[in-house]
């Protein structure tokens, strides 16, 4: 059995169509709980989506508005009529991409088919009804938990992920083997999904800012992982080990403890040449066993050199 919860945006709903409600019975508007229903429609899981959302539903009102005053005042208030009316109106919004809008424009529409009569007063009071509906639905809804937390937590669990993943690739260069099965990497994959779309929300809930630097972090993150997958191949599956495989575990296990979210890949992008000098320093191949060996670790050097220059093009965070 699922436990039992009340989320903040379940609070947000039940908080704003109550009070959308009575605001409009205390200015005595007909149909007054359709306030509430307008809120409820504006209540989004982001403050970008609200505002989105009552856009699309103004629009779609207004129009809605328009074509059951035409229709209506001039071939009467008839059930044919009004789906003549939405005959043509559904294919209006669509076409001016707000037909999410389709619910609440309803609404307002059939109001005014119950009351048969658009008077200026009906006008007003569906006006009303909006105003308060739509105004309440974007005023609850600037309020969005914090979510830095979150981001905070993926952001040092991926880095601890990382820490482990490089380290395991390190010991097996030193020993040529590992019991290590590897579930790092699935659960990194996990962490860094959970990440982006955290970020992601962080952009959804600020109404100016267009981009987020823990989302262009974890992207950064998602690209370094996919070189460790494509790369460990090449070193599970080395036929010997090399007297170059010790040099390249010095690094990666140097490289493993220092996993963080600041800017230091310019030191190690040198550290990496200094690896790349002594490699080539080191005696050829005798055997072919031994040559394919080499060129599977420098290709994991180069694969770590490019792991290193995306880390070099993120500024950091603090």
């Amino acid at each position: 059995m699922k436990k039992f919860s009340i989320g903040y945006r379940t609070l947000k709903t039940a908080l704003g169509a109550s009070i959308a409600i009575a605001i409009a019975q205390y200015f005595d508007l007909q149909f007054f709980t359709a306030a509430g229903i307008l809120t409820i429609l504006c209540i989004q899981p982001t403050k970008r989506k609200s505002v989105h959302a009552v856009y699309t539903r103004v629009v779609s009102t207004l129009v809605g508005m328009t074509y059951a005053f035409i229709f209506f005042e001039i071939f009467g208030y008839s059930p044919i009529v009004l789906g003549i009316v939405l005959l043509l109106f559904i294919p209006t919004i669509v076409s001016l991409r707000v037909v999410e809008g389709f619910i609440s424009s309803s609404v307002i529409m059939m109001h005014i088919f119950l009351t048969a009569d658009f008077t200026t007063d009906l006008l007003l009071n569906e006006l009303g009804l909006m105003a308060i509906g739509f105004g309440v639905g974007v005023v609850i809804n600037m309020y969005m938990p914090d979510i830095q937390h979150g981001l905070f937590y993926n952001r040092e669990k991926i880095e601890s992920l990382l820490k482990k993943i490089l380290a395991e690739i390190a010991v097996y260069l030193r020993n040529g083997d590992s019991l290590w099965d590897g579930r790092e990497l699935i659960e990194a994959a996990k962490v860094i999904d959970a990440g982006k779309s955290l970020a992601f929300k962080d952009v959804e809930n600020h109404l100016t800012r267009k981009e987020n630097i823990y989302y262009m972090y974890f992207d950064m993150r998602e690209k370094q992982l996919e070189i460790i997958e494509r790369v460990l191949p090449k070193i599970t599956t080395l036929p010997v080990m090399t007297e170059q495989a010790p040099l390249v575990a010095a690094f990666i296990e140097d490289l493993s403890e220092h996993v963080h979210s600041g800017n230091t890949a310019s030191h190690f992008l040198e550290k990496l040449d200094k690896v790349k000098e002594e490699f080539a320093k080191m005696p050829l191949p005798n055997d072919h066993e031994t040559f394919i060996a080499m060129a599977s670790l420098y290709q994991f050097i180069e694969e770590m050199d490019a792991y290193l220059v995306i880390k070099q093009s993120f500024k950091g965070l603090k």
